[in-house]
This record gives C-alpha cells, structure tokens and sequence, in this order.
C-alpha cells in the first residue's frame, strides 16, 4: 500500500473514532476521568522474601566498599614506598568507592522520588 494510502487510512480512522480520541485527549490534558495510579503492593508472600535479598545485596555492597577502601588504602601505602603511580590510582578509586557506597545508601529515596 503506497504512504498516502497508509496516511489516509490513519486519519479516516482517526477521524472516524472523534469520541474515543477526544476522551483520550481530555484524560492526558487533565480533564476527563482520572487515570487510576495505585500505590505499589508486593504480591501476597512475597514482601518478606524480597527485603531478604535486598538486605543481602546492601551487605555486600558494603562488604565491597570496605574491601575497595582498603584496598585503595593499600595501593597508596604501597605506591608512596616505592615512589609510583600506584599511589595515584589508590587514591582515585577512593572517590568511586564513596560515591557507590552514597548511590547504595540513597538508593530508596532516590526510587521514592519517582513513585
């Protein structure tokens, strides 16, 4: 079917359904019915269960921070002795380290804001 055919279609049709396409317009352009907007619910059962491994996954993101600070820590112990760069990358990783560890530990608000 050519484009101006498909075009034409489109538009007889949507020409053809005004009510349902006005009701739609006054529903985004705030008259109209409300779109429902529910608050998030858990399936039955399964709330529990879910803060278990998201309890688990913050532990080992702290785990993992602890285990970056000191391993940044060492890297500029080391890297000082020996005069290298070694020191450099130590203490680069340690504004990473903190910055993953402050996204973990904001990470509900930040979900929060756009429930």
């Amino acid at each position: 079917m050519p484009p101006i055919l498909l075009h034409a279609a489109a538009v007889h049709a949507i020409a053809s359904c005004h009510s349902v396409v006005l009701l739609a317009w006054h529903s985004v352009a705030g008259g109209g019915p409300a779109v429902p907007d529910p608050a998030p619910q858990a399936p039955p059962g399964l709330a529990a269960k879910t803060n278990i491994v998201l309890g688990w996954g913050k532990w080992g993101v702290l785990v993992c921070g602890v285990a970056g600070l000191l391993i940044s820590g060492g890297k500029m112990a080391i890297g000082h002795r020996n005069r290298s760069s070694l020191a450099a990358d130590g203490a680069t990783g340690i504004p990473w380290v903190i910055g993953g560890l402050s996204l973990v530990a904001a990470s509900a608000a930040i979900v929060a804001v756009f429930l």
